[in-house]
């Protein structure tokens, strides 16, 4: 069985599938924020989302963060590490990508597990 919450016209926020959740890429929604602003934003979408699906930090699999700007790496990581929870890192890929609204600093994307 398939679940997809927020669904939209273009695109589901969250697929779950056989004990997999999948999120879309999350980005602020406040772009004039700096990356650690940002930041924030986006892992608590993250912390959101996990959660309509039963899931939460602990159980991220994957994650994969795409920078508008690779100077913003240091800024970006400070947030992550007070985010994370020690002991249950996820792997993860960084790199610098453009991004679809020249707002944007930071965009990322998720998949984790569901119990």
């Amino acid at each position: 069985m398939v679940q997809r919450f927020e669904i939209g016209p273009r695109m589901s926020q969250v697929v779950v599938h056989n004990g997999t959740v999948y999120l879309a890429g999350q980005v602020a929604d406040d772009p004039t924020q700096d990356i650690a602003g940002q930041t924030r934003q986006v892992l608590a979408a993250i912390d959101a989302l996990l959660a309509k699906a039963g899931a939460d930090k602990r159980q991220i699999l994957m994650a994969q963060i795409f920078l508008a700007d690779m100077a913003d790496f240091p800024g970006m990581n400070s947030v992550w590490d007070e985010w994370v929870t020690p002991g249950y890192t996820p792997a993860r890929a960084t790199v610098q990508a453009k991004l679809a609204d020249a707002g944007w600093k930071v965009e990322i994307v998720v998949t984790a597990a569901v119990e």
